[in-house]
């Protein structure tokens, strides 16, 4: 159940996403940079054909790929974690990381550019996203949850195989002759 909650979060946040950036799109792109706070913030309206602080220009179906084995992993990674609660916060951090990762997926594929807006034009720091901050916001989480909230046993389960029925069978004949 809670699989599918997760579900709803990680399509609410994508959602947002594409909203916020079709919003920059159709009004940014036209009427130009919005201050929020003068000299300190604005929305400004860029179209991204790289990474993050423009590594990989015009490389857009080279990052999609790149993006798309992430995907991979992290899906790999919240399918392995276990259904304790423990654990629901590392859950909802991986949610945040693949929503942000899916945002600028779908960006890259339809758009072959991904839409950036938010800038902090006080420290002039380079224009982004909120599928960025997402990522950015959970890789901390992950790095607070880490330190603070798991130990290193705590992710033993990323060591474990789950055995075939037939594996368990031959595990306990072995057992059973000794």
């Amino acid at each position: 159940m809670k699989k599918f909650r997760h579900l709803l979060y990680l399509v609410l946040l994508i959602v947002f996403d594409q909203f916020t950036k079709y919003m920059a799109l159709t009004r940014l792109k036209e009427q130009g940079p919005l201050d929020v706070i003068p000299k300190v913030f604005q929305f400004r309206y860029h179209e991204n054909t790289g990474a993050v602080w423009g590594i990989l220009n015009d490389k857009t179906y080279f990052l999609a790929f790149i993006s798309f084995i992430i995907m991979i992993g992290i899906l790999y990674f919240y399918l392995k974690i276990p259904s304790d609660k423990r654990y629901n916060l590392l859950k909802i951090v991986i949610v945040f990381i693949a929503a942000g990762a899916l945002g600028n997926f779908i960006d890259r594929i339809f758009r072959k550019y991904v839409v950036d807006f938010l800038y902090f034009e006080l420290i002039d720091f380079p224009i982004f996203n909120v599928a960025d901050s997402y990522i950015t916001v959970a890789a901390i989480g992950l790095i607070l949850l880490s330190f603070f909230v798991y130990k290193e046993e705590d992710f033993e389960f990323l060591n474990k195989t789950k055995k075939t029925s037939v594996e368990t069978k031959l595990d306990e004949n072995s057992d059973n002759r000794n």
